[in-house]
């Protein structure tokens, strides 16, 4: 079978959950299929600009075809649109919303046009992520060849009434957790949502020093991690908030390191040390040496950095606002949540060393026993087929 998988940015470079996702599963599923990633030659979700040139390249040992965005994304507009929308859901009409969707981005005219001419040459279009452009825009195109990865959460855009016929087109679905299928459930109750709830495997590598990591960033203390974009949307903003107050009240030392790109001001604290976005064995090497994960974004549809942090035996502390969060720590028996700074400083001086060490434990076995690349590959053939 060829099978293209449409996602709006794909690039080692690019910094996003959804994007990363996306390449490791075209990437194990090319055991399988001629897979090949539609994309754009954006890097940056904010602008989408143009980085990467357009045309065929390859990612991972993945095909790409990246396709020019027609013009940058208006911020203004932007968010005078989405202010406009989000407060006034039932007096929005659909072209307003499709106005939003353009204005949301990527808009390129090179992909639309390039799928819908070839789109006989494929068997299958498997879309990530509902929310941009590259989806709602070309899925309805192909929609009797269509399945869709939605990656859904309860965030304001999802509740736009153009989603109720959209949701309806896709031939198939395939979810991230439990919680992401049963929210769209209640959110589309008239939808059938039929699929496998398949996630991702995580492969760390062979080597890790958590020695070098400590060194070379002078870092001696212990420390809690913090893996992707710096955003408010995030949850960043009320992490720095959290964490600043709890070291004027705390007398042990400790460190917040984060690991990505900014989008935000970071505050100049002795305390929280930025590295920017880093390559794949400083964040491996980063995870080997940290105490804790903190994954403070109250809208996930399935963290892959816990995953991660539990394959390396760490446990994690998550906001309790985000079902799907609270749902993996229940499951792996692996986490704790808050709900504010309280809550947030009493997980952390209740997480001892033998605690720590215990939900590690756990949370690696339950990686090992539930996010195998045999069960995952398994559910898209399945899917297909």
């Amino acid at each position: 079978m060829r099978v293209a998988f449409v996602v709006q940015r794909c690039g080692l470079e690019v910094n996003g959950g959804a994007e990363t996702h996306c390449l490791k599963i075209a990437q194990h599923m090319s055991n399988y299929w001629d897979t090949e990633i539609l994309t754009t030659c954006a890097l940056d979700y904010i602008t989408w600009k143009n980085y990467y040139s357009p045309g065929l390249a390859e990612v991972s040992g993945v095909k790409v075809q990246r396709f020019r965005v027609a013009q940058p994304r208006n911020i203004t507009e932007f968010n005078y649109l989405s202010e406009k929308i989000c407060h006034y859901f039932n007096k929005v009409s659909i072209k307003e919303q499709e106005a939003w969707m353009r204005s949301q981005g990527p808009i390129s005219p090179d992909l639309i046009a390039y799928v819908k001419q070839k789109q006989h040459e494929y068997d299958a279009f498997i879309f990530f992520t509902y929310l941009y452009a590259t989806t709602y825009f070309i899925l309805p195109s192909v929609a009797e060849k269509a399945y869709l990865a939605p990656l859904a959460h309860n965030e304001w855009p999802i509740y736009m009434s153009m989603w109720d016929k959209f949701f309806e087109k896709p031939r198939g679905f395939i979810f991230n957790t439990i919680e992401e299928r049963d929210f769209l459930k209640t959110r589309f109750p008239k939808i059938n949502f039929e699929g496998p709830v398949a996630g991702v495997a995580i492969d760390p590598p062979s080597t890790l020093n958590a020695k070098k990591f400590r060194q070379k960033h002078n870092i001696n203390e212990p420390f809690l991690l913090y893996i992707g974009r710096i955003d408010p949307s995030k949850g960043c903003q009320e992490l720095f908030d959290y964490f600043i107050q709890l070291r004027k009240q705390e007398s042990v030392s400790r460190k917040l390191v984060l690991l990505g790109k900014a989008t935000m001001p970071i505050p100049r604290h002795p305390d929280i040390v930025a590295l920017g976005f880093v390559d794949e064995q400083t964040k491996w090497d980063a995870l080997e040496a940290c105490d804790l994960l903190v994954m403070p974004s109250p809208y996930e549809s399935l963290s892959m950095v816990l995953l991660e942090a539990w394959i390396m035996g760490k446990p994690v502390i998550v906001n309790g606002k985000c079902d799907v969060l609270v749902g993996q720590c229940l499951r792996a028996q692996a986490g704790v949540w808050y709900t504010n700074t309280d809550e947030f400083q009493v997980a952390i001086e209740k997480l001892d060393k033998q605690i720590r060490y215990q939900l590690g434990l756990q949370g690696k076995r339950f990686v090992e026993r539930n996010y195998m690349w045999s069960k995952i590959e398994k559910d898209y053939l399945e899917l297909l087929n």
